[in-house]
C-alpha cells in the first residue's frame, strides 16, 4: 500500500540549444558532492559526452556515478528508461535531458500520458538554458528557440560572464517578451545552487503569479521572497542590477520583432466547474497547437481549495492543491503562453465561467 502514497518523484526537463552549457550543468549534477540522489536520462551518451572517470559501474543503460548519482541513456523507449528506473530505490528527482533542437514537448507529454509513470513522477519544471551571447541571432533564425524559452518554467541564462551588462539586460528582456512567467537565473558555467532548479515545484504558480504584474497587486507579492538567497537573481521587485525591465508592456512587442510569442493573463472570480472544465477543454483542443503552456490557479465557487492546472498544447490536467488560506482572495487566475492568441475572445469566455452568485 505504501506504493501508492509515496510522494510523485519531481521530473525535470532540461532544454536549450547545443552549446548553451546542458553538459555543463548535467556534469555538475553527476559529480557534485550535493548528497541527493538524482537520475539524469540523456538523449544520446555519446552526444552529451559526461565524463567517462565519473562512472563507477555499467548495467545495460543505467550508469552509477561516484556521487550516488545514475545516468542514463535513452536510446528508444522514454517510458520503458523511466520504468527501468522506478524499479530502483528513490530517487530524489528525475532529469530528462532533450536534444538542441527537440521540442521539450513530447517529453512533458510521456509524463502526463502514461498512467504507471504519471502515478509515481511529476512533471516538477521545465528548465531552459540560454546562451546570453548568441540568443538574439538564434531568435531571428529558429522558431525552436523561441518555443524552448516559451515553455520553459525556468530560465538559466548562461554565458553571462561574455556579455556586457547591456547586452545582458537586452536578453533578459527578449526572454521576457517571450515568457513573462518564467523564473531567470544568471549563471557562468552552468553554476548555480541545485536547490534553486531542481525540485522547486515550479508549476505551483505562486512565484509566477508573484512576477506578473497582470496578476497581482504588489502588496501581494512577498510571499515567494523566502524562496531565495541574497544573491537571488529573479526577484523583479527589489532589483539590484537596475537595468529596467519591460516585463510590464509585452503586449505590444513590436520593438522584438523576431518574437513570436504572447502571452495572456486572465483573472476573475469564483468559477462554476461546469462552465470552466467543458470551456478550458474546448479552447485547448481547438487552439492547441497556438497554445504552448497554459498554468492556471483555480477557485470554485463552494470549494475549500485551490484547484492548479496545467498544459502543454492540447493536454492539460489539473488538480487540488491546497485548501484557501484565510484571508486569501478566493480569485481565479490563467495565463497562456502561445501565439496567435485571441486575448478579447479568451477574457470574454473565461468571464463566462465565473459562477453566478
Amino acid at each position: 500500500m505504501t506504493e501508492t502514497l509515496a510522494k510523485p518523484i519531481p521530473v525535470t526537463v532540461l532544454t536549450g540549444y547545443l552549446g548553451s552549457g546542458k553538459t555543463t550543468l548535467l556534469n555538475r549534477i553527476l559529480s557534485e558532492n550535493h548528497g541527493k540522489q538524482y537520475a539524469v536520462i540523456v538523449n544520446e551518451f555519446g552526444e552529451i559526452g559526461i565524463d567517462n572517470d565519473l562512472i563507477v559501474e555499467s548495467d545495460e543503460e543505467i550508469y552509477e556515478m561516484n556521487n550516488g548519482c545514475v545516468c542514463c541513456t535513452v536510446r528508444g523507449d522514454l517510458i520503458r528508461v523511466v520504468e527501468g528506473l522506478m524499479r530502483r530505490p528513490r530517487f530524489d528527482g528525475i532529469i530528462v535531458e532533450t536534444t538542441g533542437l527537440a521540442d521539450p514537448v513530447p517529453v512533458a507529454q510521456t509524463f502526463f500520458m502514461d498512467d504507471d509513470v504519471r502515478a509515481k513522477t511529476a512533471l516538477d519544471a521545465v528548465i531552459t538554458l540560454v546562451d546570453a551571447k548568441h540568443l538574439p541571432l538564434r531568435l531571428k533564425d529558429s522558431r525552436e528557440a523561441e518555443d524552448q524559452i516559451a515553455f520553459a518554467d525556468i530560465v538559466l541564462l548562461n554565458k553571462t560572464d561574455l556579455v556586457s551588462a547591456e547586452e545582458l539586460a537586452n536578453v533578459e528582456r527578449l526572454v521576457r517578451a517571450i515568457n513573462p512567467a518564467a523564473k531567470i537565473h544568471h549563471t557562468e558555467r552552468s553554476s548555480i545552487d541545485l536547490n534553486n532548479i531542481l525540485g522547486q515545484n515550479a508549476f505551483d504558480l505562486q512565484h509566477v503569479l508573484a512576477d506578473d504584474p497582470h496578476f497581482l497587486d504588489h502588496d501581494d507579492h512577498h510571499d515567494h521572497d523566502h524562496e531565495c538567497g541574497p544573491d537571488c537573481d529573479h526577484d523583479h521587485h527589489h532589483h539590484h542590477h537596475d537595468h529596467d525591465h519591460d516585463h510590464h508592456h509585452h503586449h505590444g512587442l513590436s520593438d522584438h520583432h523576431d518574437v513570436t510569442v504572447q502571452s495572456v493573463s486572465l483573472r476573475g472570480g469564483e468559477l462554476d466547474p461546469n462552465r470552466f472544465f467543458p470551456w478550458i477543454q474546448s479552447v485547448t483542443q481547438n487552439q492547441g497547437p497556438n497554445i504552448l503552456r497554459l498554468k492556471g490557479i483555480i477557485a470554485f465557487k463552494n470549494d475549500p481549495e485551490r484547484y492548479v492546472v496545467q498544459g502543454v498544447h492540447m493536454i492539460i490536467e489539473g488538480d487540488h492543491q491546497r485548501a484557501w488560506k484565510d484571508g486569501e482572495a478566493r480569485e481565479s487566475r490563467l495565463v497562456f503562453i502561445g501565439r496567435e492568441l485571441d486575448r478579447d475572445k479568451l477574457e470574454k469566455s473565461f468571464r463566462a465561467c465565473e459562477a453566478k452568485s
